[in-house]
């Protein structure tokens, strides 16, 4: 997903949770995955490559230091653990078919808006027809640069980042509901990660 989306996201799911300096430090380290070490080699950090277990297993490591860290009064690595696993899951929703997979369900019906969309379904969280988008190097760098995109785009599979990745409005329809979903797994994360700190830990960690 683009930065200013991942950014975007996560005030509206979180702004009101956190003061405006604790966000910045969550939205930083949740953007700094997309640089140029977090893309290589990294495939955990986005839920390409169906990397299904090995992203799950990397949010779960960041959740699990956040009470640690809030303990040794260290709210700084807190806020980039909630950086970290918001930016993979946030990518779950645009780097898989998991809206195509939502939306099957309402074949030869009209489509529901992207608000009904429910991004916590959990026939389609472990469901086998789940797959991210491939990674062909070298053409499918190629295909970021916007002046080359359509001339790349039909020598990649349909497996391929490229034509799976929901990262911008230029995939709408789709784009609307990864974006919706997106946003609801945000404030899920956040909320499943500091439901059984103590209120003053919580605290430490939002403002």
């Amino acid at each position: 997903m683009q930065g200013r989306f991942h950014r975007e996201i996560t005030l509206e799911a979180l702004g009101d949770r956190f003061s405006p300096a604790a966000l910045r430090e969550v939205i930083q380290a949740n953007l700094r995955l997309d640089g140029l070490f977090g893309q290589i080699g990294h495939d955990e950090y986005h839920f390409d490559q169906n990397a299904f277990s090995q992203s799950r297993e990397f949010v779960e490591r960041n959740r699990a230091r956040v009470g640690p860290a809030l303990e040794a009064g260290d709210a700084h690595t807190a806020r980039r653990c909630l950086g970290r696993l918001t930016h993979t899951v946030q990518d779950f929703y645009a780097h898989s078919n998991y809206v195509s997979l939502w939306l099957r369900q309402f074949e030869g019906h009209e489509l529901p808006g992207p608000e009904a969309i429910d991004a916590l379904d959990a026939t389609l969280l472990d469901s086998p027809e789940l797959r991210s988008g491939r990674l062909y190097l070298p053409l499918e760098v190629l295909s970021f640069i916007p002046g080359i995109r359509n001339w790349v785009l039909p020598h990649l599979p349909p497996d391929s980042h490229a034509w799976m990745n929901l990262d911008g409005p230029e995939r709408e329809p789709l784009f609307s509901y990864a974006r919706t979903a997106a946003k609801q797994r945000t404030r899920f994360e956040f909320d499943h990660t500091i439901q059984d700190l103590p209120a003053e830990l919580v605290t430490r960690v939002c403002t």
